[in-house]
């Protein structure tokens, strides 16, 4: 039982610092990013891609589904904040961190909305890693993976979420503990390395 936590792959937007619409699909640096992540996976026995319905994290999921013959089921309450009237927007236009504790972006969620929708999502994944008969992936986004690890899994010691922008395409592996779940691999990007370790984690 384990549960292989995934940013999707790079965007033309978010390379440039754009709020994505959800239609963004992955860029050419992205689709290769994406298939050395599915390379990583390629013998990791995923039974299951639970995937958000945004097109940048169903192509990363479609690139591990080819390479390891897991079932990909959609779950739209996996898909990123929503920021609203801001999306097609360059962060330096805004004049505003839409990301700031208490900012409500117009049209869009907030965060006490967005966190109750990320814990809904969560309780869906641990049902499926815990009635699943081998590891599963789940392809979010990286507000997302930070939600859910700062907020419903536990940090050994050593590890830290200071700093922490998740990486596109960077792999977090959650690890059964009692009734809920710990992390034993954070944001971990070694398979764009040159010298990747092409094991599972």
């Amino acid at each position: 039982m384990r549960i292989f936590l995934i940013r999707h792959g790079e965007t033309e937007l978010n390379a440039a610092r754009i709020l994505q619409p959800p239609a963004t699909p992955l860029s050419e640096r992205g689709l290769a990013q994406a298939e050395r992540l599915a390379a990583r996976l390629a013998g990791a026995g995923l039974v299951r891609i639970l995937v958000s319905d945004l097109r940048r994290a169903e192509m990363t999921a479609e690139a591990i589904g080819r390479r390891s013959g897991a079932q990909i089921a959609r779950d739209p309450e996996l898909a990123e904040r929503n920021f609203g009237a801001l999306r097609g927007r360059p962060y330096a236009e805004l004049g505003l961190d839409p990301f700031a504790p208490g900012y409500s972006p117009p049209e869009g969620e907030s965060w006490e909305v967005f966190h109750a929708r990320v814990d809904r999502a969560f309780q869906r994944v641990d049902a499926t890693a815990r009635s699943a008969d081998g590891p599963i992936a789940v392809v979010t986004h990286g507000l997302v993976c930070h939600s859910l690890v700062s907020r419903r899994v536990s940090l050994p010691p050593g590890l830290s979420l200071a700093g922490r922008g998740w990486r596109n395409t960077s792999l977090t592996v959650l690890e059964p503990q009692g009734s809920g779940w710990s992390v034993s691999v954070l944001d971990d990007v070694s398979h764009l390395d040159e010298a990747r370790d092409t094991a599972p984690a």
